[in-house]
């Protein structure tokens, strides 16, 4: 018999309803936009806003929305893509240094699909436009940080042992030479080194100890640098809500970053390269003004600037030591709070094991003291100088905290003086998002223009809609009835991929757009194949209603088979490929899982509800 299931029915209707949900947010135009982020420091409220709409103005741009965000930007939804790239460069030059201008598209979706996390699929560089670049680890500046920093550790260990020493400074073919005082035990600092880096291979001539790092330790300092940074970057972009990237790794030291809907290549190379980390460091007792003036700086002793301003209105110096006790490669985790005791916004902060010791060793000597925290933003510029692009790089340094050392401090502390919650929690972001773990050179990139996106979309969408006509047309004329149940369950399988990729945030690209061209073609061969076993069973003289059930029956299960193998296939062009395979792998799977459903299951419902029931049925339109 013919039968389907209310269960059967009510599940189909469900995900017919859903995918239509989810889908729909696609068919919202998204708007030209402006964001402007502040930097640390500054902020977004209405006399801004006031600001930036007179701007606009002043140079003859009308703005569609200009809105204060709740993360706390500023988005400006411009007409068309040439309004925004003017109205980009007239804010720039507006707000200056003090806030991040970045080319964006906004959502037009209502808020109440966005509530429920219906939104738009993600669009990649072919289709939506913006900048690519390609970023190699600087591989002699990342093993000369890990041959410094080897080499701090050994001092520290001499220190804590004490073991007196006249220098420690890396050498060449990978290695530390230490050169001991006259009158040490040799021996002994090479046992202490030992057991400090047991992996590490230690010789010693008399009073100097060679310490060589194994080139295994090397390579897995750099894998290990480049992961980080692919992190680092993630956490800078995605948490400061500039754009959607992509950021994926290729080869041993280069990192791919995609950056869709941004079309300004210096502002973003600006987003990608600022960094920021902490230095915590003594106070030096002494007339920092004086200092500052005469010029007479004590030699361990460096002059810093602070928040807080003068009688001058100019910034407090004061004197750091130049030794940093711990900084922000040494950092965990960073999270904002209230103090209830201070009364003021902190910022709880956790160290490793290493800088948990250093903060340790020194707190523990100078209880009473003032130890400072500095913060270091620095900040790759590019400047066009005859034409020509010149990079440089601008370093802000800036003390944000001065405290007396109380007690003992271990691996978690926390830093008070911050004037407000919104200033911890950015700082803490900062501090999370971290300084890159090893220096990292731009050797590609490439802007894509929105009309180029736009292009490849509508022929891919054209190329999608077409195939879809060809096998509706098909359809119709070969297998008539049955073959607008084919279509129908075609057009449900389309709605359902968006649907899914939409969900997921899955990103869309122009080989994304040809896997789904190519599972309408699979949806298609399923089709086939039921009806195809529909006419060979009323070949056989079956009834009608008894042949439909049939087909149906023993096509699923080689449906299901080759859906299976093709599946796998696309499994591993999204495990083990990258970019355009990745992409088509994924619309691949999605399809596949969608086309079986539909194929298999609602086509099945839609051909019940036309020809079951208990009527007698002498032919069928197939």
């Amino acid at each position: 018999m013919l039968v389907y299931s209310r269960l059967k029915y009510a599940i189909a209707v469900l995900v017919l309803l859903l995918s239509a949900l989810y889908a729909i947010p696609n068919m919202y135009p998204s708007d030209p936009s402006v964001q402007i982020t502040p930097n640390r420091g500054f902020t977004v409220d209405a006399a801004f806003r006031t600001k930036i709409e007179t701007a606009l103005k002043g140079a003859h741009l009308q703005a569609k929305e200009v809105e204060i965000q709740d993360n706390g930007n500023l988005l400006v939804r411009m007409a068309s893509s040439d309004d925004q790239s003017r109205a980009a460069g007239v804010l720039r030059d507006l707000v200056g240094s003090d806030y991040v201008v970045a080319l964006n598209l906004a959502s037009t979706v209502p808020d109440w699909m966005a509530a429920i996390h219906a939104k738009p699929m993600l669009l990649g560089l072919d289709l939506q436009g913006g900048v690519y670049f390609l970023m190699q680890v600087d591989r002699h500046a990342a093993m000369q940080k890990m041959f410094e920093s080897t080499a701090e550790d050994i001092r520290g260990v001499f220190r804590d042992n004490h073991i007196r020493y006249i220098s420690v400074e890396p050498a060449g073919n990978n290695s530390v030479i230490a050169k001991l005082a006259t009158g040490q035990n040799a021996d002994a600092a090479q046992q202490l080194i030992a057991r400090t880096m047991p992996t590490y291979r230690i010789d010693d001539n008399g009073e100097i100890i060679t310490v060589t790092i194994p080139q295994v330790e090397l390579d897995k300092y750099l894998t290990d640098a480049v992961q980080q940074n692919i992190g680092t970057l993630s956490n800078r972009i995605n948490e400061l809500g500039v754009a959607e990237p992509i950021i994926q790794r290729q080869g041993a030291d280069r990192i791919a970053v995609q950056l869709p809907g941004v079309q300004d290549t210096a502002q973003a190379k600006r987003i990608l390269g600022a960094t920021a980390t902490l230095e915590f460091r003594g106070v030096v007792e002494g007339n920092a003004v004086e200092a500052r003036d005469t010029g007479n700086v004590p030699p361990e002793a460096r002059i810093y600037y602070q928040k807080r301003l003068g009688p001058d209105g100019k910034p407090l110096p004061i004197l750091l030591n130049k030794r940093v006790i711990a900084s922000g490669e040494q950092l965990q985790t960073a999270s904002a709070f209230f103090d209830s005791q201070s009364g003021t916004p902190a910022v709880r902060i956790r160290l490793n094991a290493i800088g948990g010791q250093r903060m340790f060793d020194y707190s523990s000597m100078h209880v009473g003291k003032l130890l400072s925290v500095v913060y270091i933003e620095r900040i790759p510029e590019v400047k066009m100088v005859d034409g020509k692009e010149v990079h440089s790089t601008r370093t802000r340094e800036q003390v944000i905290s001065v405290a007396t050392i109380q007690g003992t401090l271990g691996k978690e502390f926390q830093t008070t003086g911050l004037e407000s919650m919104k200033e911890a929690s950015d700082l803490a972001l900062l501090l999370r998002a971290g300084a890159l773990a090893a220096p990292m050179d731009f050797v590609d990139e490439r802007t894509i223009g929105p009309s180029l996106g736009k292009e490849n979309i509508d022929r891919g969408l054209m190329a999608v809609t077409y195939s879809f006509l060809f096998a509706l047309g098909f359809f119709l004329v070969y297998y008539r009835m049955f073959g607008l149940i084919t279509c129908l369950a075609l057009l449900i399988n389309l709605v359902m991929v968006f649907a899914l990729m939409s969900l997921i945030g899955a990103t869309m690209s122009l080989p994304g757009l040809a896997g789904i061209a190519l599972t309408v073609g699979m949806s298609v061969d399923a089709n086939v194949l039921i009806n195809e076993r529909i006419r060979e069973e009323l070949r056989l003289g079956l009834p009608v209603q008894k042949a439909i059930a049939e087909g149906y029956e023993r096509a699923s299960g080689t449906i299901l088979d080759a859906n299976v193998t093709a599946f796998l296939a696309g499994l591993a062009m999204f495990a083990f490929g990258s970019g355009p395979l990745k992409g088509f792998g994924m619309t691949t799977m999605l399809g596949i899982i969608t086309s079986a459903y539909t194929a298999v299951s609602v086509s099945r419902g839609i051909a019940t509800a036309i020809y079951g029931g208990k009527r007698k049925l002498t032919s069928v339109s197939i």
